[in-house]
């Protein structure tokens, strides 16, 4: 279908609608044709809009979660889009619901808040210290702006409220502190026998019609693993690096200390008036007048940038913007930059954030570094750029070359690239190159694996490009008997054992319960047998297997014992008797246990609630997904 798309694109047709297209780009942006001009949302929450922005940011914290989680091991069709939307759109709805809730409480969370909280976290600080120019470059690379950093943050800090607050109301009464007691204190006295696996491995010789047998009737557990062996042409960057020319080094240096960095900076603190939604224009003069006026009186510039500058970021840091070479700030801002004088107070700027009050409060001269002192560093650059060129315009060349191509040694011929040979690989395969799943997971695709097509040009991390198909395919197929023989003889052995452990166990707790002690009959028969009192579901003495079997059975009967058995993961048998339960008490618990378990019951009530109250925002809720 694509070669048919290609062939028509030449078509006056075709070339009609690309021109509407373009059209429709120039008029109304390309976000016209993504996310459409029917409305501003997604979804509507009792009449709250879920922007597009929204979901898109939401979708991508997921992928980031997942690759946090997982690395180069993710598997790619966990991070499309149409798998996470409905994931992420779930999550904005009840995170809209509860953020209704919480302001119909009358909860609110000031600027101020929010803003002493963003000066105290560490990835916006360099030494200690807040950094604005830090705070703007990790929000840019995470998909935020300030304002939307600072909003997600209130309506988070706001939820905490309202969670704090429902976990607060609830708490366990004596009484139902005392009946949890009885429980996570209960004691239980038992006693229990081993019976062990390897007293009966190897008791029957497994001769060669069993072997047969055991083969044709679990013959899929002998399947070889499906393999595959590739062709393939991998790109990498360090292929296309060349020697630099001394000339195109020099030219580089004289760009480089032309550069901002090596001009003089001066170091900006400012404070930042912006008109309130509800403002007057009267009341905003009157504000910008009351800073200007304590600052001619000498008022400290910090203090005031703390208490009056909307700038949430920088006013916890005292007005501080970090340093600027001429191009970091509004051009107004820049202007006005330029003309003053060390610590001298600017007149008001006025820019599209709102009115600017400027002091600079450091400069310091750039000085350029050799040509010495750079020529690795513009080298290594130079080369890296170069080389990075002519591996995308190859694999753009590839791209369009391995897609028509019956193999990959014509398009290796023409681009004069080398066509490698892998070894069997398997879907588990997890080491070299194709422990990528991303490859794994184009090798074993339909249209690879079963239409006998290339691959796509795969992008690798580190800059790397990958191109396959699929030289031979080794279906699975049924081992034979010779091959496999071994592994039943030893599967058939431990079967065997296994089912006469069993035996030996039945044996054994028919005898209990016809009256032998536990004692008597581990000794006549040689097993290790111990005696626990008091054990508790924290004892560590007791078996696993056995310490949680002997908590699910009931009390028994005054002056008579259960006796039951259960099997180990090594094939062990455990027989053991219980003897009494001891029910527990709140005051028998040390007073951190006690309050550890308050903890635990309140705990358990106010996710409860919280549970609950989300189940009711949702069924009461005006939910439209558009």
């Amino acid at each position: 279908m694509l070669q048919d798309i290609r062939q028509n694109a030449q078509g006056t047709v075709a070339k009609i609608i690309v021109g509407l297209i373009v059209i429709a780009f120039s008029l109304f942006g390309i976000e016209s044709i993504l996310l459409g001009s029917g409305g501003s949302g997604v979804a509507e929450v009792n009449g709250e809009d879920i922007t597009p922005q929204e979901l898109q940011q939401a979708v991508n914290s997921q992928k980031r979660r997942l690759i946090s989680m997982m690395g180069e091991n993710v598997d790619p069709a966990m991070l499309d889009d149409q798998r996470l939307t409905g994931q992420a759109m779930d999550f904005l709805v009840q995170r809209k619901l509860q953020i209704q809730s919480a302001q119909s409480m009358d909860l609110v969370v000031s600027d101020g808040q929010a803003g002493t909280i963003i000066a105290a976290m560490e990835q916006f600080q360099v030494d200690g210290a807040f950094v604005p120019e830090v705070y703007r470059s990790v929000l840019s690379t995470a998909g935020y702006t300030p304002a939307s950093f600072k909003k997600g943050l209130q309506e988070d800090m706001l939820l905490n409220q309202s969670r704090s607050g429902l976990a607060g109301s609830e708490f366990a009464t004596p009484a139902e502190l005392a009946l949890s007691a009885q429980v996570v204190a209960e004691q239980r006295d038992l006693r229990y026998l081993t019976i062990p696996l390897d007293r009966f491995l190897a008791q029957e010789e497994v001769t060669d019609e069993d072997v047969a047998d055991y083969y044709e009737q679990n013959s899929s557990d002998f399947l070889t693993e499906e393999a595959v062996e590739l062709d393939y042409i991998e790109l990498k960057l360090e292929d296309f690096r060349k020697p630099v020319e001394e000339t195109a080094i020099a030219e580089a240096y004289e760009l480089e200390i032309q550069d901002a960095q090596y001009k003089s900076e001066h170091r900006v603190s400012h404070i930042l008036l912006e008109q309130g939604t509800d403002e007057s224009a009267e009341a905003y003069g009157q504000r910008l007048n009351e800073v200007s006026k304590r600052l001619a009186e000498g008022g400290d510039f910090a203090e005031l940038a703390r208490e009056f500058s909307d700038d949430i970021g920088s006013a916890a840091a005292g007005g501080d913007l970090g340093f600027t070479s001429g191009d970091a700030f509004p051009q107004e801002m820049e202007s006005a930059i330029a003309e003053l004088e060390l610590s001298t107070v600017s007149q008001p700027v006025k820019t599209e954030a709102g009115i600017h009050l400027i002091m600079v409060t450091e400069r310091r001269d750039g000085e350029a570094p050799s040509l010495e002192e750079m020529h690795g560093q513009l080298e290594e650059r130079i080369a890296m750029e170069e080389a990075r060129v002519e591996l995308l315009r190859t694999v753009e060349s590839l791209k369009d070359l391995a897609f028509n191509a019956e193999t990959l040694a014509d398009p290796a011929t023409e681009l004069s690239l080398e066509v490698q040979q892998s070894e069997k690989l398997t879907r588990a395969q997890a080491e070299g190159l194709f422990a990528n799943p991303t490859l794994r997971s184009a090798a074993f695709s339909e249209d690879v694996l079963v239409a006998g097509h290339n691959s796509d040009v795969l992008e690798l991390s580190g800059g790397n490009f990958v191109v396959l198909r699929v030289g031979q395919h080794h279906q699975a197929r049924v081992r034979p008997v010779a091959e496999v023989r071994g592994q039943i003889v030893v599967q058939i052995g431990e079967q065997r054992s296994r089912e006469a452990v069993n035996v030996e166990a039945d044996r054994a707790v028919a005898a209990l319960r016809g009256g032998e002690t536990l004692e008597a009959y581990a000794l006549a028969q040689g097993y290790e047998w111990q005696v626990e009192l008091g054990a508790d579901r924290r004892n560590l003495n007791v078996p696993r297997e056995v310490l949680q079997r002997v908590f699910t059975l009931p009390v028994p009967d005054e002056g008579s014992s259960i006796v039951d058995s259960v099997a180990s993961i090594a094939g062990d048998a455990r027989v053991f008797e219980l003897v009494r339960v001891t029910v527990g008490e709140l005051q028998a618990l040390s007073e951190s246990e006690r309050e550890q378990l308050k903890q635990q019951v309140g705990g358990e009530y106010g996710q409860l609630v919280d549970n609950e109250l989300q189940i009711g925002l949702r069924d009461s809720a005006d939910i439209n997904i558009l």
